[in-house]
């Protein structure tokens, strides 16, 4: 948006200047060393400044440069991110200050110190991140603080409604919209691209927005990039929804919860991914989706995010006390995470997989099929009409009679098809077996990070396929899996990764395989 100059210049104003540096949600401010408002004001890099002019400003971190050619001492820069914020042209006059600290952080503070938040707290907390008080350190401090001093049931609640108040909120107007959600810590596992088709082509509405991968080599959103345009407006989303009763998209762009995209965007680097930060940012963006009807996968397993039933049991417990007082249909479904779903790992992979199994190819991973297959089946039946124990025999029915892969191929032209296809990475490698016997042990944190150190999910054709599961019979020297890569350097780190650290699979007799955990 573009407003008039200021009106009142004096020898304090700066002219702005855009720098078209990507600095991803924060909001960064470059001013010349030499320039006499930075000497004078005693600013200090990294410190928060505030920018204004006739009655607009906005918060951002400052850093200094000694380069003419990024801003000379008579400009204020700013990022991409800072500019697009303020709305005004390259040229206008703008006063640059020191910038009071946030009043949410005496929040943050008593965190630290082991107390418990209130709603009101939470919620300044998350206003004050919506609207670009907070820098990425003082985010950091909330993360930390809350995932090390733990957040009670009472405060997760409290977080997931601040949260869900800081963005837009859909309306379906309909009694029974539904969602299905995965916690995560499993390589591949893209079960939601296939339960949404399925769901749709029954004719319930299932708006699934979900996030980029944080920790992992691919979120649901990476993985239909490879397919179509993710990144939705609220009006797009709105039309293709009505239209095919679905979407799989990012939800970042609609504008739904987005204090959680920041967060994530905090998250990512430090690898922090707390329960109770987590149950928030699920069912902040589902309750923001206007879902009624929520299905929450729980894998649990030696290497999953939940290695111990007792721990499965406990999330879900929090799961269901936050749904219920959200008036939030939810249920919990605990799975086998002893392993990789599928045998891609990374978006182009994870989405030729998924092709595989809409269109019933007879080499389409089993595991895959099987495991969406039993998901859509429990999202059946949240319809009213369905009875229990009904639901798996009719989503196969969908799927083998082609309508799931017709109503995919019906989202994908909505959303808008991909023109070019993702090349897979042209750089690969085979890792071997290092002895005959079976796949008794998968680690899957060891693969999802050599698919991450391999590029993934930036570089969408990045990743690992799994050539072998587990109680596969496997020789000595032969292929567990191939690495792919676009770039020799990101190429050459997952390689050693693998030989400092082994390759994730233990080879050992058929009778010491880990035992399976019950779906139910």
């Amino acid at each position: 948006m573009t407003r008039h100059r200021s009106t009142k210049p004096n020898e304090s104003c700066l002219s702005l200047r855009r720098v078209a540096i990507d600095t991803y949600r924060e909001n960064v401010a470059y001013l010349h060393r030499d320039c006499e408002r930075y000497r004078a004001e005693g600013f200090q890099a990294l410190s928060k400044v505030k920018i204004s002019t006739d009655g607009h400003s906005i918060l951002a971190v400052l850093n200094v440069v000694d380069d003419n050619r990024l801003v000379t001492p008579q400009e204020l820069g700013l990022s991409e991110q800072a500019y697009a914020q303020l709305g005004l042209e390259t040229g206008t006059l703008v006063l640059v200050d020191h910038a009071e600290p946030p009043a949410s952080m005496d929040a943050i503070r008593r965190k630290i110190g082991g107390e418990r938040l209130s709603y009101e707290d939470f919620s300044a907390i998350a206003q004050d991140i919506a609207h670009n008080r907070y820098s990425k350190m003082e985010m950091a401090a909330f993360l930390v603080a809350s995932g090390q001093t733990g957040l009670d049931r009472d405060e997760v609640l409290h977080l997931t409604r601040a949260m869900t108040n800081t963005g837009s909120r859909l309306d379906w107007h309909e009694p029974l919209v539904v969602d299905k959600h995965c916690i995560g810590g499993i390589p591949g596992n893209r079960t939601s691209m296939l339960v949404v088709p399925i769901v749709a082509a029954h004719g319930m509405l299932i708006p699934k927005t979900s996030s980029r991968a944080i920790t992992s080599p691919a979120g649901t959103a990476d993985t239909m990039e490879v397919l179509a345009e993710v990144e939705l407006t609220t009006e797009k989303m709105h039309h293709i929804i009505r239209h095919e009763r679905a979407c799989i998209s990012w939800g970042g762009t609609a504008h739904l919860a987005p204090v959680d995209d920041v967060l994530i965007s905090v998250e990512r680097p430090l690898g922090i991914d707390s329960a109770g930060q987590m149950i928030a940012s699920i069912l902040s963006k589902k309750l923001a989706a206007g879902s009624t009807h929520l299905l929450i996968d729980i894998p649990v397993g030696p290497h999953a995010k939940v290695r111990h039933m007792r721990e499965a049991m406990a999330l879900r417990k929090l799961f269901e006390f936050v749904g219920d007082r959200l008036n939030l249909h939810l249920e919990v479904i605990i799975t086998d995470g002893r392993q990789p779903i599928g045998r891609g790992i990374g978006p182009v992979l994870e989405a030729r997989d998924v092709m595989q199994v809409l269109n019933n190819d007879p080499n389409a991973p089993d595991d895959l099929r099987q495991k969406a297959l039993r998901l859509a089946g429990r999202v059946l039946e949240f319809d009213p009409d369905i009875r229990g124990g009904q639901g798996y025999t009719i989503a196969r029915d969908i799927l083998e009679s082609g309508r799931a892969l017709a109503k995919m191929n019906a989202i994908i032209e909505a959303q808008g098809r991909r023109e070019t296809p993702v090349a897979l990475g042209s750089l690969h490698h085979d890792v071997l077996a290092d002895a005959d016997g079976f796949v008794i042990e998968i680690d899957n944190l060891h693969i999802a990070k050599i698919a991450r150190l391999a590029g993934a999910p930036m570089d969408k054709g990045a990743g690992v396929d799994l050539l072998v599961k587990l109680g596969d019979q496997v020789s000595l020297g032969s292929p567990l899996y191939r690495i792919h890569a676009e770039f020799r350097a990101d190429f050459e780190f997952a390689i050693a990764a693998i030989k400092e650290h082994g390759s994730g699979y233990r080879i050992g007799d058929s009778a010491h395989l880990p035992t399976a955990f019950v779906d139910n």
